[in-house]
């Protein structure tokens, strides 16, 4: 699943056009490369996302094409 796509899915940012600049913008990378909008995710994969001045981190626990609201977090452990 492409990175734009899968942080909209688990809602860790709310629309994939918000995921798809961040991205374009350097400020998402994947095990510490930086990530294209289109750059693939799989389990396991470590993803850090700049918002300002704080840097989160997520570990990527299943990808999955449609998830419910309450089932979104159960995605990705928060780091």
């Amino acid at each position: 699943m492409r990175i734009d796509k899968f942080l909209k899915v688990s809602r860790i940012i709310k629309r994939r056009t918000v995921a798809n600049e961040a991205c374009s913008q350097g400020r998402v990378l994947i095990n510490g490369k930086v990530a294209k909008p289109s750059t693939e995710v799989k389990v396991g994969d470590i993803i850090e996302i700049q918002f300002g001045e704080h840097i989160r981190r997520f570990e990527v626990l299943s990808v999955s094409e449609h998830v419910a609201k309450g089932e979104a977090s159960k995605m990705y452990r928060e780091l």
